[in-house]
């Protein structure tokens, strides 16, 4: 018994040394690995410290997950299909990629300034953090398809650099449908609209603001009507019709360009005309006239005075220059701002069938839109009746002025033509004549009709001559009650009286005996010895000739 388990043991000896000599092996294997893992740990274990990182599971490979119904779809799901079911991520995107771009930075740079390159385990430091670097190098959507049974898995990887995705930031037509492209360049296409439409409306603007700045310095006779004519002409081509226009592409464009042009240009050359002007009145020549006539026209100073105190008499009387918005009713859309423009005292904007009356009766229609409160009739005939004694003492005044310049004439040496052409009233006034625009002299009331869509405009105007105020006098008293008649009638300050009056006082004033006899130039005025102000009448026995100055200092005092 004892032979044959000695004969066993001789025969399992082999197996027992073998299996104990490497369960040996085994064991010392297993305490090196342990010991390289636990060296291995400590190196990781510094190197995550020296980066400021936890572990490595700071940057995921995938990004986002997406499951779809078939295999097929797996193979044709794109970026594009992930974006346009999930846009917000399209904007989280970037930060994702900058955060990661930032981590692969600092682990590239720790690759390269480590003091761990010696170690024996670095070489597994150093893939580990390639590993993290991949992760970090791109945007990744997995795309995974799971049949019911569970069987069959298909996947794919979408990988996108910042690149990829800036372009479809930027772009957004990459993510749309065919129907949503078209409705895209249809938004953008009437946004282009728009912006062009505004960028015209700011160049009229522009012109608006150019003209109302520069107007008040325009001093050449006309020059401020032909601003205003130019903005007249750019409301008309501008206001509403930029807004028709439909297609960014239109060629109406052009022509809208070109007529804009053309304005600012007319503009610019009115100003420099006014500015050529003025560039001479500064020159040493015109200087040399107006030092040479200084003394001649200082003796004038107060008949200028009191020839400007009689326009704005007029002025007053008649009624005031007033301002309006050009652009109020015209600019339906309210895109340009408003040109102010000076009109006629009395401008009524009427129908077309009052216009057409109006037409016909002139004066009844004067008073019925003019002069619709009878209870101050009797005040505004008092005024027309002054109006008409300031208007023939203007006109007389005028006269005086021509003659003054005539004796200047030979004082003025090469004054150029064109000064005289186009700015005599101006030439004159800077050397110190009194100025009578005939504008002052041109008393008028008007009618205006403008048609709904502003395409027909008319008007016509009713001139006050001597002749015609009479006429609007009478016409006035014959609306007042018995009472008011007999109060207000009284003869009328007409041309044939002032000159029978002077006739009879034999040009010369009645104050101070100075006549047109001694002063050809003399100005001569009649005046109510008890004024109207203080219930005197236009009656000869009421009236005398008085020269400007007697007339000046007498006022409305009683003789």
């Amino acid at each position: 018994m004892s032979e044959l388990v000695f004969a066993f043991i001789f025969i399992l000896s082999p197996f027992i040394i073998y299996f104990a000599i490497g369960g040996s092996i085994r064991f010392m294997f297993s305490l090196a690995k342990k010991r390289k893992e636990k060296i291995y740990k400590n190196l990781e274990a510094k190197a995550l410290n020296d980066l400021g990182f936890s572990d490595w599971n700071i940057v995921s490979y995938f990004d986002n997950f997406v499951s779809v119904q078939s295999t097929r779809s797996v193979h044709n799901y794109s970026e594009k299909d992930f974006f346009r079911e999930t846009p917000q991520t399209l904007q989280q995107a970037p930060n994702i990629l900058a955060q990661k771009s930032k981590i692969a930075n600092t682990l590239k740079k720790f690759l390269i300034t480590n003091a761990y390159k010696q170690h024996t385990q670095y070489p597994r430091l150093e893939n580990q953090i390639k590993k993290v670097i991949t992760n970090a190098s791109a945007y990744r959507i997995s795309v995974n398809y799971i049949s019911p049974s569970g069987r069959n898995w298909t996947k794919k990887e979408i990988s996108l650099t910042l690149h990829d995705i800036n372009k479809l930031i930027k772009d957004p037509t990459l993510l749309m449908t065919k129907v949503e492209y078209n409705q895209y360049l249809k938004k953008q296409q009437q946004e282009a609209l728009t912006k062009k439409q505004h960028a015209y409306y700011e160049r009229v603007n522009n012109i608006i603001d150019f003209a109302s700045k520069i107007k008040s310095s325009l001093f050449i006779k006309g020059s401020v009507e032909q601003m205003n004519i130019l903005i007249v002409h750019l409301f008309d081509r501008s206001v509403n019709n930029i807004q028709k226009i439909k297609n960014v592409d239109s060629e109406d464009w052009t022509m809208m360009d070109s007529f804009i042009s053309n304005i600012e240009t007319e503009m610019k050359n009115l100003v420099q005309k006014n500015q050529k002007f003025l560039d001479y009145y500064e020159s040493s020549d015109f200087l040399k006239i107006k030092e040479t006539c200084k003394a001649l026209t200082s003796t004038q100073r107060e008949f200028n005075e009191y020839i400007a105190e009689k326009v704005e008499s007029v002025s007053h009387l008649f009624g005031t220059r007033i301002i309006r918005n050009e652009t109020v009713n015209e600019d339906e859309y309210q895109y340009l701002r408003p040109y102010q423009k000076e009109i006629t005292p009395f401008t009524a904007e009427v129908s077309a069938a009052v216009f057409a009356s109006a037409e016909n009766s002139p004066l009844d229609y004067v008073i019925k839109n003019f002069y619709p409160d009878k209870a101050i009739y009797p005040e505004q005939i008092q005024k027309l009746h002054l109006l008409i004694e300031e208007l023939e003492t203007l006109k007389e005044a005028k006269l005086i002025i021509d003659n003054y310049k005539a004796e200047y004439q030979q004082y003025l040496n090469n004054v150029p033509n064109w000064v005289m052409e186009e700015d005599e009233v101006g030439f004159y006034s800077r050397l110190g004549f009194a100025s009578i625009d005939e504008s002052a002299l041109v008393v008028e009331y008007k009618f205006s009709y403008t048609s709904g869509g502003g395409m027909a405009k008319r008007t016509f105007s009713v001139p006050m001559t001597e002749e015609t105020i009479v006429e609007l006098i009478q016409a006035l008293e014959g609306k007042l009650t018995l009472k008011a008649f007999s109060k207000e009638q009284r003869a009328l300050m007409t041309s044939k009286l002032r000159n029978f009056i002077k006739t009879r006082d034999n040009f010369t004033c009645c104050c101070c005996g100075n006549s047109t006899h001694t002063e050809p130039n003399l100005l001569l005025e009649i005046d109510h010895i008890i004024p109207i102000s203080k219930g005197g009448h236009t009656k000869e026995n009421n009236l005398q000739t008085l020269c400007w100055k007697c007339n000046r200092a007498k006022s409305n005092k009683l003789a």
